[in-house]
């Protein structure tokens, strides 16, 4: 890759981590068994979302936790129940709608903490491993099927749930399908795509199907593209773990910015918070810490479901 202009280097700083009473220090699980060759995991943070009163919103993945932090940094569990969530976001104020690996689609009431499904399988047939997940403006879902797959087997799905229910499969050839963000105007779909070390492009067709799909950006390292986000210039913002690193990315998929983790390299999701939504947080899933930094400009407002 030849860079015009270098990217401007930054360090994240650390907004709070995971209080040692909620890590599950010496705890097996069957989902650390699997994906982290069994090396001792108290908690791995994934799912950043905010609701309107600025409280951020994390999973745990293998113990199947949600959690709450307050804008001071305070930890509160939200619910605990037999899953593995992933991404998250809202349904409507009071509902979070989960990418679970292990169960499909599930709804977090965040007042009570009763966790519910929502869709869990399609056509009878159970999904590989729901990843994440993005709402558009009408209300329609995208939502990436990830599993185990990757290079090895590079038929990992995308789907697009309607508002009204119908659910189309826009592809089924990804190794790896994960992160999700949407362009301004919607016309775009990114979807980073982990083991395949880089991040497509899909253009959004008027009839509903996709067409010319391409790779827009190329990573390298143990571990490519993970969480995804867009800001108000249409610059995407990619979560690298393996590497450490958030890259910004301009409308040539050029970093224009890169924004190195200080508590470790799995640095998996980003979300936009704080004044104005120009503070990015990044969750480095290894140290159970809420990395941020200050940007210049604001990222897209999330949707929420039309439910």
């Amino acid at each position: 890759m030849i860079l015009l202009q270098p990217p401007v280097l930054r360090d994240t700083e650390v907004f709070t981590s995971m209080p040692a009473h909620y890590r599950r220090t010496g705890a097996r699980s069957l989902w650390a068994d699997a994906n982290r060759g069994g090396a001792p995991t108290d908690s791995f943070l994934e799912g950043p979302v905010f609701d309107e009163l600025g409280n951020l919103y994390v999973t745990d993945i293998p113990f199947g936790r949600i959690f709450r932090i307050s804008p001071a940094g305070e930890w509160e569990l939200v619910a605990e129940y037999d899953g593995e969530p992933n991404g998250m976001k809202f349904l409507n104020q009071r509902e979070l709608l989960i990418a679970d690996y292990k169960n499909g689609l599930m709804l977090c009431d965040i007042a009570s903490g009763a966790v519910r499904p929502y869709l869990t399988r399609r056509n009878s047939e159970s999904f590989k491993g729901i990843n994440d997940l993005v709402f558009d403006s009408r209300g329609n879902l995208y939502f990436t099927d990830q599993g185990q797959t990757g290079m090895h087997d590079p038929t990992g799905r995308l789907y697009r749930l309607h508002s009204n229910g119908q659910l189309d499969l826009l592809l089924s050839n990804a190794p790896s399908p994960n992160g999700l963000a949407l362009s301004p105007d919607e016309k775009v779909l990114y979807l980073a795509v982990t083991r395949g070390n880089a991040v497509w492009r899909l253009p959004l067709l008027d009839d509903g199907s996709v067409a010319k799909v391409g790779q827009f950006f190329t990573s390298y390292g143990p571990s490519g593209p993970d969480g995804l986000a867009v800001d108000q210039q249409g610059r995407v913002i990619v979560a690298n773990p393996g590497l450490g690193y958030a890259w910004v990315l301009n409308h040539r998929a050029e970093p224009v910015l890169v924004l190195r983790s200080t508590e470790g390299m799995s640095l998996t999701n980003v979300a936009f918070g704080g004044a104005g939504r120009k503070t990015l947080y990044c969750t480095e899933s290894v140290s159970g810490s809420i990395l941020r930094a200050e940007l210049d400009v604001a990222g897209l407002a999330v949707h929420q479901g039309q439910a």
